[in-house]
């Protein structure tokens, strides 16, 4: 069979996405794929490559740490098609290497990302619409547990009822990692598998534990202005309202590697370059990140990000 439809089909949505972004004024950019700084996140195991006897370099799990110091430095809008690396991720809609596209929207709220990716979705997809939904709404209705406001104990018993097996030595782990484990369960095995059924679902208001590096609600601080965007019950999209305080950020950072030491895996480094350009310099706005195979994947009708690729991490 010739390759030339598959590759054919992938221009098509990337072209379709440049001319959504270049008309809305943001800037395609690239930045290095090998860098010195990784930005630690407690689910996410990134690849680190040695370079002589000494140096450590790691491929990039996302172009966040390198895109946002360029915001640092005024580059305004931006967004890039990355190729990212992410081990021990191998299935129908992972890899070990994989293209994302990621962009960052200074001053933007979550509305108005609401409205960038209605079109770009009704372009790439052939969509109509965007629903938006809270997470306290979306768990209420699936799992019957709001996560806002339950700790951990509700959060396990929605996982008994919904009969799924509880994590092994949960009662073992620290309050936070108890709850996140309890959390990212439900999320993906009972609420995600139910959104954007008939067209995609912005995932929206996330609980203050979940928030990653979003900046919380100013309004109401038990939650963070995070959001996912499903279609299919596939997650497409996710992102934030930024945290642009370097405290903050570094507290952040310093929970996900509590978090991966209580799961038994090695903290990572402390991005100090990035922390470095967190501060007066650093604008709020939006940043978010699109799993571009998946989409791909969807607009082609298929089951695998292998359809629609020329080559995967196991025959390239």
């Amino acid at each position: 069979m010739s390759v030339r439809p598959v590759l054919e089909h992938r221009a098509g949505v990337r072209a379709a996405i440049r001319n959504h972004f270049d008309s809305l004024g943001f800037l395609e950019v690239d930045t290095p794929v090998l860098s010195q700084e990784v930005l630690p996140e407690a689910h996410i195991e990134p690849i680190a490559v040695s370079i002589g006897e000494q140096q450590t370099r790691f491929l990039q799990a996302s172009p966040e740490a390198l895109m946002k110091r360029l915001l640092a430095s005024g580059a305004g809008p931006i967004y890039q098609f990355a190729r990212c690396f992410r081990a021990g991720e191998r299935g129908p809609q992972h890899d070990t290497e994989f293209v994302m596209l990621e962009w960052y929207q200074p001053g933007a709220t979550l509305t108005e990302t609401a409205s960038l990716l209605e079109p770009l979705f009704a372009r790439s997809l052939g969509t109509s619409g965007l629903d938006r939904i809270s997470c306290a709404a979306a768990f209420e209705q699936y799992a019957g547990v709001d996560p806002t406001t339950a700790d951990s104990e509700p959060l396990a018993a929605a996982i008994d009822n919904a009969g799924l097996r509880l994590p092994e030595g949960l009662e073992d782990l620290p309050r936070g990692a108890r709850w996140s484990l309890c959390f990212e369960l439900l999320l993906a095995e009972v609420v995600a598998p139910r959104l954007g059924r008939q067209r995609p679902a912005m995932l929206e208001n996330w609980p203050a534990a979940a928030a990653a590096f979003a900046r919380l609600d100013p309004h109401d601080p038990r939650l963070a202005r995070r959001f996912e965007v499903f279609f299919g019950g596939v997650e497409l999209v996710n992102g934030w309202e930024e945290e642009p305080s370097a405290a903050v950020l570094r507290e952040r950072i310093t929970a996900a590697n509590q978090t991966r030491l209580a799961d038994g895996r090695q903290p990572l480094p402390l991005p100090e370059r990035l922390l470095a350009a967190h501060g007066e310099a650093m604008p709020e706005g939006v940043g978010a990140a699109l799993g571009f195979d998946r989409l791909v994947m969807i607009a082609a009708g298929g089951g695998s990000i292998d359809q629609i690729r020329a080559f995967s991490s196991t025959d390239a």
